[in-house]
């Protein structure tokens, strides 16, 4: 047993190899779908490898490797301890991966994960690698994937036919395993690989065959299902193989023998360490007390149990002193019985083994009795050792004696009084009833055992005669190591009981008819079987309803595809869903599975229990009846697993996706509401607190939950989590699952608030994990003696304990109790209200103490504790009255959402028999330029100071769906933000994009659902798109969906006016403020304004800030105010104009003159708030919002000051509806107006608004009442903006004016309606309008060299085009695209160039036709000086103008040397994830071979398993997290000419190119570098670039090089976030243009070019 450590470094060095010397392995890996278990596992593989068998690779070598990800229990150590000890496999070994102290003694403790590999598929010696064996051939192994490990040893020299190791420096001896189980914190990995050279005497068939001797040793000794043997192996396999501790070697691993310098993650891992052989000399006891006490402990040990908890006491010593003797078991102490005993059984839900409790006699055994009691009714093991006096000392009055005989009643499974030890009775009967005892304790139904030890004196080791007589029988159970008595199960397969059989085949077939199912998942306890409930989950394709103790309710999500998520839906919020009447009835089903006894949610108990008569089927793997409601139909004793290996061997129809998709709708409704309001409250709450501890916890943690409000807090607002880390369930799964699931433990036996504590430390040693621990103040004081515990730190990783303190029990505040009851009694009887500090408590124990009382504070505090290697306790500080208020506003909006959700699922789902669900394509799309004139330049603006005619222009997005339906909407501009240009490239972008995608019904419920449908369905990064397209798309969609079902904008977002008001939709209407721009004096201002108020406007707003001095505003106000009096609202808009100084000073003059508000009087945000305080005047806020991200409530927190009464929002700015709408019923909650204001849209743009106005005012209705609001008072909203519109877009006029009934200024809700589903466009405002573009395809024939190629060709764009006349775009795709996926970007830059793209030599449809000398050709490389040439003839074909390069990746290097070398014909280049080669030779030899190998691996094993392994490397992290991801592989898998692909992989490799370094230096030709923010690699290569390209010179080309950073993306740049590359070429292609344009003095043409 040696350490073990993380290799840093080359192996070997290529420096003085030639090229010839030099081959390089390229491993290819071939994932399996995840398995059931690992025997399952083992079979996919074999399965996988008797099929390449049958059809074996072509090639004389190669490595290939199957894997697949299997349950993540540690199972590695235990396979290795199975294996036999003479055996003709080598090398087999056990990699630990404890970094924390290990010890032989760990390893019996609790879960150890680490590595277990048998056999050598290679191996390496010194510069050698060897397939199977020994040999001098010179081959290395390239391996991109970071799951592949090669383990070994560092200076030495191994003889492996010796079995010989020698120290020498400089040596080693590496080896990849032939069969490798990997064990990771989330996931493990068993993976196979083989190896074979015809050169190294290792052909496929020998390495075929090496791996069925292998396979066969590893499956004969395969590790049992059963923890009961876990220690028995681990000591057998340590005793036998007779191992030695040798501190002079060290066993290394790393990612691959790879050639040249490679730094590898330091991370220091253990072998076994120092184990020593444990000489059990039962004779050399001194008295017989501790014969029989060495007896139980040692028979313990050989049971596996192995952790022992010892409460000091007298009549105990003779058993304290044999556990504290024996040297591989672990013991810890503690004075209170009650803790330890709850500590024991935190270890035993940790580890899923007993421990042993040791008490001594008296009351010391009544303390256990909590314990035991939730041992039996949780089903934990737990072996109790309980002294007693002696039958002589009892009935008598002796101290400290009770009757222990059956102490503990039926709550445990087995009991034994054994008698006073003496020499007169077989030794071997203690081990009989051990062995009977934890047999009992382990077998179903699980659960604590008890056996009474009387002693007498002496208690000690006090010297005593005793016959050894006793002890006959004993000598093989002294000679090995394993139990007197070995219980055997037999279990009956269900494939051979009939009986069993045919009831199962009962309940498949419930399942196959299903019409509604429901999973719902309860308390589980081992992590292999949350495994089987994920995989069972997607199997059924049922919604899920997961407990929190069920390890997948604070699942960790993965970045999977938007196909994988939609495989299982989690309906975490249906508890509050359920506050809904409506959604109680909806929630129907007429078959439910449960997995697992216990549900915490009362409401989702009473849901089900409401849904009988139906099947309901319960699997737990006790036998108990779990059923209070008396409704369960079929009761199935069985392991998740087994059930799970069942029921997916059956063939399960899917059904009814319109019931799945009514849950979803319900879920995300309520579930965003949630997380809303729990941002929104500037308090910290103890939902909060709930829904934010998910963000301490990692693949490394885990959770124990405490009882009472705690555990219902998290089942109710949990939230689900991602690592930062990209972690291999991530790579393994996403294809597969959607999330892995995390170890959740709690005490719910019998759901006491006692030993929680004390449970939770007992839980981190057995699970070895860092535990998160959530407990309240009551749960917490109830158990400080567990701190003692705590403090001891035993072999256990830290823990954070978070303490919810609200001085008393705020349970009760939540129960019908409180609001019948006098507050005197509350707090005394039921709150047990208290003053005690946790801080002195933590400070008398010694553990660190954090006091939080603020979001931002408990956010720090999990973040640090989680990195410290302390223990920590957070305590949080709360109050049971706001605690109270806050939950029940938070049920009462949930309602509400949940019956906002209903209504539009009832009005927008198709009936049942529609196939498509709730959902539609988009048939069409297109759009119109339209340009209106207005009557008055925009006051918005100041670009207009110098025209008399003044034009708004804008485009009108036409979206058909498939059944007709048409949404027209403008996607209008904010001229100072963004320009025709930019608008319409994105425009173009969507047309092509959109054509054919689904769009779900379910949209109009906003709450991030058009978020969620830009990234998952269009793959575009929501920040990307520009404002005013994303509110124009939004409104087509919203009004499209409208149509499709007759309805209207605003009845599909707020449906249940529909249900509820009985009043015409005729009569509704939107109060209007007018605006007026206040150039003149006062008085004229006045005069315009008393005209307003004359026509019928209650609201006015004036623009400010146009002055030179703020007291000439002042006046403004003050005369305006007095002609139009004090019923009139008057705001005032400064635009952000004035200083702070002068803003102070405009307030100070119209302090006394009752403004509504004064918008955004201040140019600097910071200071708004002071502003606010010191001036007294009420503040909206409107430009402040404008630039808010996408969630913008982290931003608005900053503003919740009483002076801030409003918020201005204007969504064509903001960007969109469901921003809108979010910051709306913020400012709503905040009880501040939400104004909804306009950009001088046109009358179709305003129609939508109008009705969105009126969505809000409803919603906000519904919020006063909901919070015990004033009725909310009538919103005048900024349309005044309609006053400006000379002309339209609209034939229909504009619903705008004055309301009979009420004699104000008002917006109709039906005209507004009616506007839109009866639009008619006045076609003498339409430009033009864009219908699609045909994309021209051809083949050019065109020789280079010794090649002639047909090159596949794709153009769009006008030719003859001014506005592009001599703008030429190519674009090059990088290896393994081809040019079809430029074609989205093409279409939207066409407007702007010509654009051509190509598919390079080997791709797509471009063929390769040998000239000249065939033979020559055929063994020449597709050079990148042949590739260059092959397209500047290309270039001279289709155009005599220079044109610009647009290349990524491999295409960016083409480009760049074309740049460099052909700056005649080049007019500019955009690098995309671009590099100019390799300097250093050495990196350029070893590039060459590892290329070589991959090309030729593309011709051996095929594009499939190529890609598999290309794309698990770590330059397409963020490319694997794309929702497109799957769809690009795919179309990666097109290319037909696979020898053409491995020329050019070969050819084109950077290690064959020449390094244009030097020329960088003498660059003639604009360059734009282009990288994603996540590629670090490339980042570096491109800021070095910029540094080599001089772009500080002071020349025309320096000066119109750049650099730029795309964000949310990595190397893939162009495919996950196309719509900043889009803006990028053109305004690139445009810098260059007008260079061009303005040397040849062409003015006219560069003012036509540049508009």
């Amino acid at each position: 047993m040696v350490n073990g450590a993380r290799f840093h470094g080359s192996v070997t060095d290529a420096t003085g190899l030639e090229d010839d010397d030099l081959v390089v392995e390229t491993c290819i890996t071939r994932t399996l779908p995840p398995a059931l278990t690992l025997e399952h596992g083992l079979q996919s593989i074999t399965q996988a490898v008797e099929e390449l068998k049958f059809n074996p690779p072509c090639a004389s070598s190669g490595v290939l490797r199957f894997q697949v990800a299997v349950p993540p229990s540690a199972k590695a150590l235990n396979w290795f301890c199975s294996q036999p000890e003479s055996s003709a496999v080598f090398p087999m070994f056990f990699l630990s991966k404890e970094t924390i102290s290990p010890t032989c003694k760990s390893l019996y403790l609790n879960k150890v994960r680490g590595v277990f590999g048998i056999g050598a598929a290679i191996s390496f010696t010194n510069s050698i690698c060897i397939p199977g064996g020994l040999s001098s051939t010179k081959r290395f192994l390239s391996n991109d994937s970071v799951l592949m490990s090669t383990y070994g040893f560092l200076d030495i020299n191994f003889n492996t036919d010796l079995s010989s190791v020698k120290h020498k420096a400089g040596s080693f001896y590496f080896f990849i395993p032939l069969i490798e189980l990997d064990e990771h914190e989330d996931i493990s990995i068993l993976a196979a690989t083989l190896a074979w050279s015809d050169s190294c005497l290792c052909t496929f068939e020998q390495a075929i065959h090496s791996y069925e001797s292998v396979l066969y040793q590893a499956t004969s000794h395969f590790w049992p299902t059963t923890e009961r043997c876990h220690s028995e192996r681990v000591r057998a396999a340590i005793r036998k193989l007779n191992v030695v501790e040798d501190n002079t070697v060290q066993m290394a691993y790393t990612n691959g023998i790879l050639l040249g310098r490679r730094d590898f993650e330091a991370h220091t891992m253990e072998l076994l360490d120092h184990a020593s052989e444990m000489a059990y000399t039962i004779q050399d006891r001194a008295n017989i007390n501790a014969v029989w006490a060495s007896l139980i402990v040692e028979e313990c040990f050989r049971l596996g149990l192995t952790y022992f908890c010892v409460a000091p006491g007298s009549r105990s010593s003779p058993l304290a002193l044999a556990a504290s003797a024996h040297p591989l078991v672990t013991c810890i102490s503690c004075f209170d019985e009650r803790s330890l005993a709850f500590h024991a059984i935190g270890y035993a839900r940790g580890s899923q083994k007993a421990a042993v409790i040791i008490t001594t006699s008296g009351t010391a055994v009544s303390n256990l009795f909590p314990a035991v009691v939730e041992a039996s009714e949780d089903f934990v093991p737990l072996l109790v050792l309980s002294a007693d006096r002696p039958p002589e000392l009892q009935d008598c009055g002796a101290n400290q004696s009770i009757n222990q005989v059956n102490h503990f009643g039926s709550f445990i499974r087995f009991f034994f009084s054994l008698p006073p030890p003496t020499d007169q009775i077989p030794a071997r009967m203690v081990l009989t009833t051990l062995d009977s005892a934890v047999h009992w304790a382990t077998s179903s139904p699980i659960g604590p055992v008890h056996i009474n030890c009387p002693f007498r004196e002496p208690l000690d080791d006090c010297p005593q005669n005793w016959k050894s007589s006793c002890l006959e029988g004993l000598d093989t159970w002294r000679s090995n190591t394993e139990p007197f008595t070995k219980y055997i199960i037999v279990q009956h397969s269900y494939l051979c009981n009939t009986a069993t059989r045919g009831q199962m085949e009962e309940v498949l077939e419930k399942i196959r008819r299903v019409n509604k199912g429901l999973l719902v998942v309860g308390a589980i306890s081992a992590e292999d079987e949350v495994w089987a409930v994920l995989l069972m989950a997607k199997y059924l394709q049922w919604p899920v309803v997961a407990d929190i103790l069920s390890g997948i309710r604070l699942r960790e999500l993965l970045s999977s595809s938007p196909e994988v998520e939609e495989n299982i839906l989690f309906v975490d919020y249906l508890d509050h869903a359920l506050l809904s009447d409506s959604v109680r009835d909806l929630v129907q089903c007429d078959v439910i599975v449960q997995i697992g006894s216990r549900i915490t949610s009362n409401r989702i108990s009473q849901m089900l229990e409401k849904c009988f008569p139906c099947s309901y089927i319960l699997v737990d793997n006790h036998p108990h009846r779990h059923d209070p409601s008396h409704f369960v139909t079929h009761r199935i004793q069985s392991s998740t697993i087994e059930f799970a290996n069942i029921l997916m061997k059956a063939q399960i129809p899917h059904r009814s996706r319109k019931w799945h998709y009514y849950l979803q709708a319900l879920n995300m409704m309520v579930g965003q509401e949630i997380s809303f309001h729990l941002s929104v409250e500037h308090s910290l709450s103890e939902p909060y607190i709930a829904h934010v501890i998910s963000e301490a916890l990692s693949a490394e943690s885990a959770l124990f939950i405490g009882n009472s409000m705690v555990i219902r807090d998290a089942d109710m607002y949990g939230c689900n989590w991602t690592s930062d880390n990209h972690s291999v369930a991530d790579m393994m799964l996403k294809t597969e699952l959607p999330c892995t699931g995390i170890l959740v433990a709690g005490n719910r036996g019998a759901s006491g608030i006692d030993g929680l504590l004390s449970t939770a430390i007992g839980f981190a040693v057995g699970c070895n994990k860092r535990v998160l621990c959530v407990v309240g103040d009551i749960s917490f004081l109830h158990d400080t003696n567990g701190l003692a515990i705590l403090k001891q730190r035993m072999l256990r990783k830290p823990m954070t304990i978070l303490v919810i303190n609200n001085r008393g029990g705020a349970i009760f505040s939540l129960l019908p109790v409180a609001d019948r009851t006098d507050p005197r009694v509350l707090n005394q009887y039921f709150y047990t209200s208290h003053n005690i500090s946790i801080h002195r408590l933590c400070e008398a124990h010694g553990v660190k103490h954090l006091e939080v009382k603020t979001k931002m504070e408990l956010h720090e505090a999990l973040i640090s504790s989680q990195k410290g290697d302390t223990d920590c306790i957070i305590e949080v500080e709360s109050s049971i009255d706001s605690n109270a208020t806050f939950h029940s506003y938070i049920r009462k909006f949930a309602c509400r959402a949940a019956e906002h959700a209903l209504g539009v699922i009832s009005k927008l789902s198709p009936p049942e028999s529609m196939s498509q669900g709730c959902h539609c394509k988009i048939q069409s799309i297109s759009y119109s330029v339209y340009r209106i004139q207005l009557c008055a330049p925009p006051t918005s603006s100041a670009l207009y100071h110098d025209r008399t005619v003044f034009y708004r222009e804008g485009f009108i997005l036409s979206l058909t769906l498939e059944d007709g339906s048409i949404g027209k909407q403008v996607a209008p501009l904010e001229i100072s933000q963004e320009n025709l240009l930019d608008v319409e490239e994105q425009l173009r972008f969507l047309f092509h994009v959109m054509k054919g995608v689904t769009i779900n019904y379910f949209l109009p419920m906003l709450k991030s659902s058009f978020s969620s449908w830009i990234w998952k369905t269009l793959g575009i990064p929501v920040c990307s798109l520009f404002p005013s397209v994303r509110c124009g798309l939004e409104m087509a969609i919203l009004n499209a969906i409208a149509m499709s079902h007759g309805s209207s904008l605003l009845n599909i977002l707020y449906p249940l006016r529909e249900r509820n008001e009985e009043k015409s939709e005729n009569l509704a209407s939107i109060r209007i403020c007018a605006l007026i721009d206040s150039s003149g004096t006062p008085e004229e201002v006045a005069r315009i304004a008393v005209d307003l108020v004359e026509e019928g406007f209650t609201a006015i707003k004036i623009k400010v800030a146009r002055r030179a001095d703020p007291v000439e505003d002042a006046a403004v106000i003050q005369e305006v105010r007095k002609k139009v009096g004090c019923h009139i609202d008057l705001r005032v808009d400064a635009n952000r104009n004035w200083t702070y100084e002068q803003a102070i000073k405009f307030g100070f003059l119209v302090k006394d003159y009752n403004l509504q508000y004064i918008e955004e009087p201040v140019q600097h945000e910071s200071d708004i708030i002071r502003y606010c305080e010191e001036s007294g005047l009420p503040v909206a806020l409107d430009e402040t919002i404008d630039n808010c991200p996408e969630n913008p409530l982290n931003m608005l927190v900053k503003y919740n000051h009483h002076q801030i009464v409003a918020l201005v929002i204007k969504p064509t700015v903001i960007g969109g509806f469901e921003k809108a709408a979010m910051i709306a019923q913020w400012a709503h909650i905040q009880g501040k107006m939400a104004v909804i204001s306009a950009a001088f849209e046109s009358g179709l743009a305003l129609s939508a608004y109008i009705l969105f106005s009126c969505y809000l005012d409803l919603q906000n209705a519904d919020t006063c009442k909901l919070m015990n609001y004033s009725p909310a008072s009538s919103v005048a909203h900024g349309f005044g903006t309609y006053r400006w519109l000379e002309e339209d877009i609209t034939t229909d006029p504009l619903g705008i004016g004055r309301n009979p009934s009420t004699g104000f200024i008002e917006a109709s809700v039906a005209d507004a309606t009616h506007l839109l589903h009866k639009f008619q466009m006045n076609h003498n405002f339409i430009h033009r309008t864009f219908t699609g573009e045909k994309v021209l395809g051809y083949h050019l024939d065109l020789d280079s060299n010794d090649f002639s190629f047909s090159v596949n060709v794709q153009e769009i764009g006008q030719r003859n085009n001014l506005r592009n006349s001599g703008s030429t775009i190519l674009f090059l795709h990088g290896f393994l695209g081809t040019n079809e996926e430029w074609v989205p970007i093409m279409h939207a830059i066409s407007g702007s160039a010509r654009c051509i793209s190509v598919d390079l030599p080997g791709h797509g449809a471009t063929k390769i036709k040998n000239c000249g000398d065939d033979k020559a050709a055929l063994r020449s490389l597709l050079s990148i000086e042949i590739i260059a040439d092959l397209l500047l003839k290309l270039i001279e074909h289709v155009t005599p103008d220079e044109v610009t390069l647009v290349g990524y990746s491999m295409g960016a290097r083409i480009a760049l040397y074309m740049a460099l070398k052909f700056s005649d014909k080049i007019e500019g280049a955009v690098i995309l994830s671009g590099s100019p080669g390799l300097e250093d030779a050495v990196a350029r030899k070893i590039r060459r071979a590892k290329d070589d190998s991959k090309a030729r691996s593309i011709v051996t094993h095929g594009l499939q398993l190529f890609l598999n392994t290309w794309y698990s490397g770590g330059l397409w992290k963020s490319l694997r997290s794309h929702p497109y991801f799957n769809h690009i592989v795919v179309r990666r898998s097109v290319h037909d000419d696979l020898q053409g692909l491995a020329k050019v992989l070969s050819g084109l490799s950077p290690g064959r190119q020449p390094s244009l370094w030097e020329d960088l230096k003498h660059c003639k030709v604009p360059l734009m570098l282009v990288v994603g923010e996540k590629d670090e690699k490339f980042k570096r290569v491109a800021q070095k670039m910029w540094h080599e390209i001089g772009h500080d010179r002071d020349d025309a080309v320096s000066k119109l090089h750049q650099m730029v950073v795309v964000p949310s993306c990595g190397h893939a740049v162009h495919l996950e976030n196309p719509l900043p590359i889009i803006r990028l070429v053109r305004q690139f292609m445009t810098s260059l243009r007008s260079v061009k344009l303005q040397e040849k003095g062409n003015v006219r043409d560069l003012l036509i070019y540049n508009q």
